[in-house]
């Protein structure tokens, strides 16, 4: 082939990689409209990120990538390794300039500013994994029989509570590949207690759904709303990484901080 054996690697970082994704119609499907009914991040953790110094020494670093959920637009995730991997080659005068021109194009694509936190490796090492608090659910003996997303299996009884609910065994598929999608999911709430096993068995419904990270949650979050009518929630997913990035939505609507990137063990 004509250029096989060139190098391939561009020398200077291309955004034109980046794919955006609206999130309004995604959103439309589940009954969510504007203004939006949750305030949250999407917390991104780029482990593949390398570039040269400007004497072609490389350099590595993690990289946490912090979307707001009121950006119009979502970035594909495939794009963003596509992009990251542009700046291999790519001479940068120092660990700033890098920071600056990754918040330039993630924030002009998503449409919103992108906070970007880079950390060398003996700095992000030291994270020691922890898993998510509260109560895990996943040891409850259950039948399972519904493997498409059933709000029907949410249920209160009792009284009033606030509690917080984990668990290990959730998973979806990516809508354009099909391929698994692994996470830890942290509910946290206050208003009439939620029956435990039927909030187990609703996560697990989601294991043949077809849906990007974040509309999961964000369904997650509406349904428990709807169905359960909590005073506060909190839904937050930590996703195992494929190609060198996970994913963490967090929707919210009394939290104010951003929750500490810090990774489970299986991330």
């Amino acid at each position: 082939m004509e250029n096989e054996g060139k190098n391939q690697n561009p020398e200077q970082p291309d955004p034109n990689l980046l794919a955006a994704i609206p999130r309004e119609p995604r959103r439309r499907e589940i009954g969510i409209s504007e203004p939006c009914p949750f305030q949250g991040w999407d917390i991104w953790t780029a482990y593949e990120l390398s570039w040269l110094d400007p004497q072609g020494k490389p350099r590595v670093a993690v990289a946490t990538l912090i979307f707001p959920v009121d950006s119009p637009r979502l970035i594909e995730s495939k794009s963003l390794k596509l992009y990251l991997n542009t700046f291999n080659q790519a001479r940068l005068e120092n660990l700033r300039s890098l920071q600056t021109m990754l918040q330039k194009d993630l924030g002009t694509v998503c449409g919103r500013p992108v906070e970007v936190i880079l950390e060398f490796p003996e700095q992000f090492l030291k994270k020691r994994p922890l898993a998510l608090e509260g109560d895990c659910l996943d040891d409850q003996d259950v039948e399972v029989m519904d493997y498409q997303v059933n709000p029907d299996l949410l249920k209160t009884g009792g009284g009033m509570v606030e509690e917080t609910l984990t668990s290990r065994l959730f998973k979806s598929n990516c809508p354009l590949s099909g391929l698994p999608d692994w996470a830890d999911i942290q509910v946290r709430y206050r208003g009439p207690k939620i029956e435990a096993p039927g909030l187990l068995r609703y996560l697990i419904s989601f294991r043949q759904h077809r849906a990007f990270h974040e509309n999961c949650v964000e369904r997650i979050y509406m349904d428990i709303m709807r169905r359960c009518r909590p005073e506060k929630l909190t839904v937050y997913a930590r996703y195992t990484r494929r190609g060198g990035l996970d994913i963490n939505p967090f929707r919210t609507n009394y939290e104010t901080r951003i929750p500490p990137n810090i990774p489970t063990a299986r991330q």
